[in-house]
């Protein structure tokens, strides 16, 4: 989708305020003496800007708008190096809430459901970004936060919850506790709303199952508002986002080139009203496609598919490149095997070592099913794994995102 003239003039307000305000970004325009773009294919000659610029920028770099005009801070929600801190005007929170209001509207949530919200709040978007977009629909938000499933679950009976709002690794936690507690009829949940983290079709099926309630995959990141870019309608998996608030691109992440609409590659993302903290050509590391032509539900907004995986997804084991999802599709082919899965790789004896634990009831014969899938996991990526099977619910459970590849090489 090649970026439209709205947006171009959209992008250079941007650019202004960027060089005005000496940002990172700024400065890097201001060095290649661009003011102004006139085209698309001036846009895609445009530098890009990475994570890095972010951290490097730390703390208050990123700030493009006055002070007096900064509400609120929020940072990433990563645990390791410096984090990224992006300032939001009172502007990008309302922007924010109205992107997150088209969400639930998308998905078919009003004013009279009641949408419990069990993502963390403070400097972590998610939390309340859920409930200011609740908040501008006019629903009633039962702002939970993580944790405390007891808690969890009494307040969804007694508030009779409609939405559930929560990650993927909570959701299935959750739907396991209300079955093993035999609480199914007391719970009045009709919708999920899933976020922040990528999950399985298998994973998906689960939840879905479990908890008798449809589903919708929301996309975001901190950096660019938060969750409430994206988000499928109902009986789709590809996702409307927000051109009026964005413009996306997929490039191949090895030349930085744009890829034709329908190809896989590297989300991209420009941020053309946000004042705070504005990003062009922002590098999300994100993997999905453009998906080409009108949604059958009617929505002009364009789309892009479920995200695939990370690019610094990849793990390289014995001289391959072995991504997670890789995994995630053979396991998905075994009716015999649950959702949950986790990767450990050692290096034992001057040698990589891939271990794939996976749970399944005691119904099967586990010899002959860790077996079959070592000989599909080969088939796929070329080295045979030792496959490990274990009893449903004995791999951990998150109520955040939940870590399904341990590298021990360099512990």
């Amino acid at each position: 989708m090649q970026i439209s003239e709205k947006q171009i003039e959209l992008v250079n307000n941007r650019i202004q305020a960027l060089e005005k305000a000496g940002s990172f970004y700024g400065k890097k325009l201001k060095d290649a003496g661009i003011t102004e773009i006139h085209s698309a294919d001036e846009f895609e000659k445009l530098p890009f800007s990475e994570k890095s610029d972010l951290r490097d920028a730390y703390p208050l770099g990123l700030m493009t708008a006055p002070e007096d005009e900064i509400v609120r801070i929020h940072s990433s929600s990563g645990t390791t190096g410096t984090p990224v801190i992006i300032p939001y005007t009172a502007k990008d929170v309302d922007d924010w809430a109205i992107m997150f209001k088209r969400c639930y509207e998308t998905a078919g949530i009003t004013n009279m459901d009641r949408i419990q919200i069990t993502p963390g709040y403070g400097l972590w978007t998610a939390g309340i970004g859920f409930q200011n977009g609740a908040e501008k629909l006019g629903a009633m938000v039962i702002p939970m936060g993580p944790g405390n499933t007891d808690k969890q679950l009494q307040m969804m009976q007694d508030m009779k919850s409609t939405v559930l709002c929560s990650t993927s690794s909570y959701a299935l936690l959750l739907a396991e506790e209300i079955e093993k507690r035999g609480i199914k009829d007391k719970i009045h949940l009709k919708k999920g709303v899933i976020g922040s983290e990528r999950w399985s079709d298998k994973m998906r099926e689960r939840i879905h199952n479990e908890l008798g309630i449809e589903l919708f995959d929301i996309y975001g990141l901190t950096e660019i508002y938060g969750p409430g870019i994206g988000i499928n309608c109902p009986g789709e998996t590809a996702m409307h986002y927000w051109d009026d608030f964005l413009y996306l691109e997929i490039i191949d992440p090895v030349t930085g080139k744009n890829v034709p609409d329908g190809e896989i590659g590297e989300i991209v993302i420009t941020t053309l009203v946000k004042e705070g903290a504005p990003l062009i050509r922002y590098r999300t590391h994100d993997l999905s496609r453009i998906v080409p032509g009108k949604c059958k539900c009617g929505r002009c907004y364009p789309r892009i598919d479920v995200i695939m995986g990370r690019t610094d997804d990849m793990m390289k084991i014995k001289g391959v490149n072995v991504f997670p999802s890789q995994i995630e599709e053979v396991i998905g082919s075994f009716e015999e095997i649950s959702s949950e899965y986790q990767i450990r790789i050692s290096h034992l004896d001057g040698k990589d070592t891939m271990r794939i634990y996976v749970e399944a009831s005691g119904d099967y014969d586990w010899a002959s099913l860790s077996k079959r899938l070592a000989e599909k996991v080969k088939s796929r990526i070329g080295f045979t794994p030792i496959v490990k099977i274990v009893e449903i619910g004995v791999l951990p459970r998150s109520m955040k995102k939940t870590a399904r590849v341990i590298d021990e090489r360099y512990d």
